[in-house]
């Protein structure tokens, strides 16, 4: 009976697991591990920092659909991984994060780079291991991996002391799922799907509210065929953008702090929402008291922890987005057949004027270079075909507002964390997973310092994706909120002539470049899209431009600061 080193048991159920890329950063108790991946066809991205590998495997992700894998040594190496992990659990993505720990012998006693990772990220991980026993490998593996992807996706970390990844295992040691208690819910009870069908016939002003979920199942198609068949408005969450193509006329957009003007008014007005795949967390419902207060409520999610923990709910429906949008759908035909409610179509009219008379806006006239105008003019030149991932804070929000997002999987951005740092290795980690597609990061000049040491990484490895910098000088979204709320105080928010961008990506042999003006615009973007490396576009915007509408924090999302 053959023997195999731990390690070389791991990348042989990392094979098994049809990992083709992990994203990781060596030490002293992962070099096992590493020696192991010497004689593996597993590509390897070295990231120059654990949190850009843990970002980078969010993005890998989010933008495949299948499950990111990063690996980092024990102690500080575990730890800057806490970011990107925290990060993929806000927003559900499906990543396994392997870590390496101290001797067995020696957990407990503070030893050199010891830290107790899995008790760190108890609360930030859909479920973790320690593994004790070498025998126990196979298993672990297979279970975090199915863990990982299946029910409500999420990351999930395994901790492997050295002397499990040193020790010897039978080599055909077998894999077992054994998950007492872990049973996610894929199909809708049909009763409920009834209820739902009927609430629906009867309402008078009914929205669909689609978020990540709707993505995660791979749903986008069925939510389409269940707009146009039910001739409903659809609301998306941030998560949800790309669920459903903004395009069409049934598309209402981003609701809530930074939504549209007319999805918060359809939201005011509605009398049901059928939600799916959706968290109703504080950015969507703006002051909870005053959310939708006149709707009844349809919410579709696999999770049964979310349904009915924000909003009160009519219709449960626990379920995998997808499965139950297919039986909604035959439901709907079965029981509505020609007899849809007239009031739906005056409500679709009334919502549609709304949008007509409530358009997104900014000074289209100036001539200082708006960051929606560079926006728009990505999407024009990639006419919606793009991954785009964001940093986080003004640049996310204008991304969100003007780019119009078509396809599932094109959004890559830190939802509920709102982790500044994300975006570059994000968009690394999507385009590795998709080489044939155009990858740009929209980002801030704030937010891009915190990973742009990442510029290493996707210069060495060919990954050409291209960054477009909104600078305006400032920390944007806290200096947005100092404007408004805070009477002008910019304290510490000013960080205008830090770092010059265009030497930055020199430096490491990217290539940049500086735009001031509006009529630079669109030729540096066709640039910077025909180079075959990364790209550093430094536009210099409008320093005080702010993110409209908005809604204040706590107030209704009726409530909006707008242009007008």
């Amino acid at each position: 009976m053959g023997k195999i080193t731990g390690a070389q048991m791991i990348v042989k159920c990392l094979k098994k697991e049809g990992v083709e890329v992990i994203f990781g950063f060596p030490g002293g108790v992962v070099i096992p591990i590493y020696d192991a991946l010497y004689d593996s066809d597993i590509r390897h991205i070295l990231v120059r920092h654990e949190q850009g590998a843990a970002h980078a495997a969010d993005g890998y992700a989010r933008a495949t659909g299948k499950t990111g894998v990063c690996l980092a040594t024990s102690g500080p190496g575990a730890t800057n991984l806490i970011t990107g992990i925290a990060n993929a659990y806000m927003d559900s993505i499906p990543i396994v994060a392997i870590t390496g720990q101290v001797s067995t012998q020696i957990i407990g006693t503070d030893a050199f780079q010891e830290a107790d990772i899995t008790g760190i990220t108890a609360p930030i991980t859909k479920h973790n291991y320690l593994i004790k026993d070498i025998r126990e490998l196979p298993g672990v593996i297979a279970e975090a991996f199915y863990i990982a992807s299946t029910g409500r996706p999420g990351p999930v970390l395994i901790d492997i002391p050295v002397d499990i990844s040193k020790g010897y295992i039978d080599e055909n040691a077998k894999s077992s799922l054994n998950l007492v208690g872990y049973k996610p819910t894929y199909k809708g009870n049909p009763k409920q799907i009834i209820s739902a069908v009927k609430k629906i016939n009867e309402s008078k002003k009914p929205v669909i509210f689609s978020g990540g979920g709707v993505i995660s199942s791979n749903a986008s198609d069925e939510l389409a065929e269940f707009a146009r068949l039910t001739q409903l408005p659809v609301i998306t969450t941030l998560m949800g953008k790309g669920s459903y193509p903004e395009t069409d006329r049934l598309s209402l957009g981003m609701a809530g702090m930074h939504g549209t003007k007319y999805a918060n008014l359809a939201f005011t007005s509605t009398d049901l929402i059928i939600a799916i795949g959706v968290r109703f967390d504080d950015r969507i419902t703006g002051k909870l008291s005053e959310f939708a207060k006149n709707a009844d409520v349809i919410h579709i999610d696999i999770d049964p922890a979310e349904i009915g923990k924000n909003v009160k709910v009519n219709v449960p429906i626990v379920g995998d987005a997808k499965n139950v949008l297919i039986d909604l759908i035959s439901k709907y035909k079965e029981v509505i057949k020609d007899e849809k409610n007239p009031a739906h179509q005056e409500w679709l009219e009334y919502v549609l004027k709304l949008k007509e008379q409530n358009p997104l806006n900014y000074d289209r006239t100036s001539n200082t270079l708006k960051p929606q105008f560079i926006i728009e003019k990505i999407y024009e030149i990639t006419k919606g075909e793009a991954i785009i991932s964001t940093e986080v804070g003004q640049n996310q929000m204008w991304t969100a507002q003007y780019y119009k997002f078509i396809k599932p999987r094109t959004l890559i951005t830190s939802g509920g964390l709102g982790a500044m740092g994300f975006g570059f290795p994000a968009a690394i980690g999507a385009k590795i997973g998709n080489p044939g597609k155009i990858v740009i990061d929209i980002a801030g000049d704030g937010s891009i310092q915190m990973n742009s040491q990442e510029l290493a990484t996707a210069v060495i490895n060919k990954v050409p994706v291209k960054v477009m910098i909104l600078n305006n000088g400032y920390l944007g979204m806290v200096r947005q909120w100092q404007e408004f709320f805070w009477h002008k105080r910019y304290s510490h928010t000013c960080i205008r002539d830090s770092v010059d961008f265009v030497k930055l990506a020199e430096a490491y042999g990217a290539v940049g470049f500086k735009v001031t003006k509006k009529e630079e615009v669109e030729d540096a973007i066709d640039k910077a899209l025909k180079i075959d490396n990364v790209v550093f576009i430094d536009f210099w915007i409008d320093c005080e431009e702010n993110v409209l509408p908005m809604v204040p924090a706590g107030h209704p999302i009726s409530d909006m600061i707008d242009y007008s």
